[in-house]
């Protein structure tokens, strides 16, 4: 069903021991063994609705230009189908100063060790009416990074359903690191699928928490709202990347947008 990628040599997932800051004992285990976990009332309907406002703007902007400037497509995001408006930390301070929340902050502590980075943030709107489904991939599979092991924070703004795409994830397949990927219309992707899926609805204000080894898949949305989520990926200090897949690694450490979460 799949192949290791060529760069995933001698990878062993780290087992997290705690003590926590953040974490129960059962969510860590989960997150260990199943590479994800639900950490449900993160934040108040009134800070998602905060952080959704603040990135309205920003989407808005972007479909206009998608509309204008690309005939309604650039890459995989498609205009009245499916956005993705990244590095909004660089462009608004509020939602810099959200990516540093408390509970963000002490995931990345339990997860990723005591210095850890902001990564990529990016918001990911499905319109209404989308039937496309975002292809099973692993986020270190776009762009490879060492360590391998990050951590993503998919934050639902409002419910994430199975109706208008929530995420799906593939328990387990974590712990053997980056697959190998191939690039199709919609997208890189690793699986075709898999038998073992389970399907990860969020409320608003929940964090759908996992690996960036964790294999996972939004459904499409056939709803009449749009499905907004704000994800926010964090990589221990120190993180290198290969963006073109070859050559020298690039360290991650852009001031403008992958600073440290605790100076």
């Amino acid at each position: 069903m799949f192949q290791r990628h060529p760069r995933n040599e001698h990878f062993e997932w780290s087992p997290h021991r705690g003590p926590f800051e953040i974490l129960s004992p059962a969510q860590a285990q989960q997150y260990d063994e199943q590479g994800f976990f639900l950490f449900e009332n993160a934040f108040t309907r009134d800070e998602v609705n905060e952080v959704a406002a603040e990135i309205d703007q920003f989407e808005h902007k972007f479909e206009q230009m998608l509309k204008e400037r690309f005939d309604g497509q650039y890459g995989i995001a498609k205009a009245d189908a499916i956005t993705f408006t990244i590095h909004l930390v660089a462009r608004s301070e509020m939602l810099k100063a959200f990516s540093k929340h408390p509970v963000l902050a002490g995931i990345c502590r339990d997860t990723l060790g005591p210095r850890p980075r902001l990564y990529w943030d990016q918001a990911v709107y499905k319109k209404p009416g989308n039937p496309d489904e975002f292809p099973w991939h692993q986020d270190n599979g776009y762009t490879y990074t060492e360590p391998q092991q990050y951590l993503t924070c998919w934050v639902a703004l409002n419910d994430a359903t199975l109706e208008n795409g929530c995420p799906w994830v593939v328990p387990g397949l974590h712990r053997l690191g980056t697959l190998k990927h191939e690039r199709g219309p919609l997208g890189f992707q690793c699986l075709f699928d898999p038998p073992d899926a389970v399907a990860v609805p969020a409320r608003a204000g929940d964090i759908v928490v996992f690996s960036s080894l964790t294999p996972h898949r939004t459904g499409p949305n056939l709803t009449d709202g749009i499905r907004k989520s704000y994800i926010l990926q964090y990589a221990p200090d120190g993180a290198q990347a290969w963006p073109d897949g070859v050559g020298e690694p690039t360290p991650q450490d852009d001031p403008a947008r992958q600073y440290l979460i605790v100076p």
